[in-house]
């Protein structure tokens, strides 16, 4: 097959691979779509410690199920059109043994810690397949991932209607909660430094908008969701955060990133800062908010590239030019 390699941090190959063999419960997906990730990124520069190298990055997948390995009792057959929840949880551990899979100990997931899907094949748990209705394109299926990742956030913030809510940072994330906020009762208000964002955030939900936080004039929110993960952004956001509200940190920061913050407001204004970590028990709740039609997602596809394009298709996500790229394996080069 052909496939995106990424030998060591910074050296990229796309060419020929082993084809993946389906294990003991496990499904041969043939890739239609995988979206690139800001993870992506972090994989493709060494700054993604979990990883091991050299891996086939891509975890926002969907594609057809063209092999049952064996001991599959999900009822999949070969044809079966699906998208893939990435997750890989040990399930023994503390975290998986109270629910809470996404905080596993031995936490792993295809493309960040496996072979992923920017390739023509990918071998993935039958049970982490999900069924695409005939309505969803396969597009719309490498959307699910990163939906079911907003749709956690959403859950951990516990937005109530009425509430006002600040989004900083409008590329896909940010648009895709932006939606949900709208949908769940709350006004929002979105920022990001490109006009061009702030024109889909205002199409799909957002009240107002500005390209900085400068811009709102001391404004502060029943809610901030920082999706930058800039270490600087994250403390205007604090600022933003009103009395008794709530501060989510879903942008990845690097690792070694701190903020300063004030202990004393924490504590007097009642602040509560919480944070949200890839898919919990979310994947199926987001299929069904884009197959429903709930969660526009058309829109947010700017780019569609060959797997011979990837690294063009990474360096579109750093530069911030675009909203949700595509690899399409199948796309001619």
């Amino acid at each position: 097959m052909r496939a995106v390699q990424i030998e060591k941090p910074g050296s990229i190959v796309v060419g020929d691979a082993p084809d993946p063999r389906p294990g003991p419960g496990e499904v041969l997906i043939g890739v239609e779509a995988c979206g690139v990730c800001g993870t992506d990124l972090h994989i493709a520069d060494g700054h993604f410690a979990p990883t091991p190298y050299p891996i086939v990055p891509g975890h926002e997948f969907a594609g057809t199920v063209l092999e049952i390995g064996p001991d599959v009792r999900t009822g999949l057959t070969v044809g079966t059109r699906v998208a893939a929840d990435p997750s890989l949880f040990c399930g023994y551990c503390a975290a998986c043994r109270s629910g809470r899979g996404n905080l596993c100990a031995n936490w792993g997931a295809t493309g960040d810690t496996v072979d992923g899907a920017f390739a023509e094949l990918v071998a993935v748990p039958a049970t982490n397949a999900y069924r695409l209705p005939d309505s969803m394109t396969f597009e719309q299926g490498a959307l699910v991932e990163p939906l079911s990742c907003a749709v956690h956030g959403m859950r951990r913030l516990g937005v109530e209607v009425g509430e006002s809510v600040l989004v900083i940072g409008a590329g896909t994330m940010g648009l895709l909660l932006i939606q949900l906020l709208e949908r769940a009762g709350a006004h929002v208000v979105a920022v990001d430094r490109l006009a061009s964002k702030l024109v889909l955030a205002e199409a799909m939900g957002a009240r107002s908008t500005a390209t900085s936080i400068d811009e709102l004039d001391g404004a502060q929110f029943d809610a901030v969701v920082d999706v930058t993960g800039v270490p600087a952004v994250i403390e205007q956001g604090l600022d933003a955060v009103r009395r008794g509200g709530r501060f989510l940190v879903f942008g990845v920061a690097p690792a070694e990133a701190r903020v300063a913050l004030s202990p004393f407001r924490v504590y007097n204004d009642e602040i509560t800062v919480v944070g949200s970590m890839a898919v919990l028990h979310s994947f199926g709740a987001a299929l069904d908010l884009i197959a429903d039609g709930v969660v526009r997602t058309d829109e947010l596809v700017s780019h569609r590239l060959p797997l011979e394009q990837y690294e063009g298709a990474l360096e579109i996500v750093r530069g911030g030019t675009g909203v949700k790229v595509h690899v399409l394996p199948g796309l001619a080069g």
